[in-house]
């Protein structure tokens, strides 16, 4: 699925690893991706997790969208630096799930997100 991810990889997200019910990617923050109070767009950083949730909800196969999901933005990101994204399963119960992802800046976390997903696909 992240190889057919063109609006990912094209902001240079990169998938670390992936699997049953986890993921974790990488991006580093671009001029493109700054706001005018000089830090990071909110979006950016929102795509960067709801990717990360994406490449962990489709890790068993059947192709899963997002249902929903609301992020936290806990402290400013700055031009340059290097987040890294952790997806955690939760608990799926039927055709749904729920999904954690944090995002940290070397060890500091700069945002939480739950994403919630629904399988539509066999």
């Amino acid at each position: 699925m992240f190889e057919a991810d063109a609006a990912s990889r094209a902001l240079g997200i990169e998938l670390i690893e992936a699997g049953a019910g986890h993921a974790v990617t990488r991006m580093r923050i671009t001029p493109t991706m700054v706001n005018g109070h000089d830090i990071a767009h909110g979006g950016y950083i929102f795509l960067l997790a709801d990717t990360t949730f994406a490449c962990a909800c489709n890790s068993y196969g059947p192709v899963t969208v997002a249902a929903g999901a609301d992020i936290t933005f806990v402290t400013p990101v700055k031009l340059g630096d290097l987040l890294t994204a952790r997806a955690t399963e939760k608990t799926r119960f039927g055709r749904s799930g729920i999904y954690d992802v944090t995002v940290d800046r070397d060890g500091e976390v700069v945002a939480e997100f739950r994403g919630r997903s629904r399988v539509i696909g066999k």
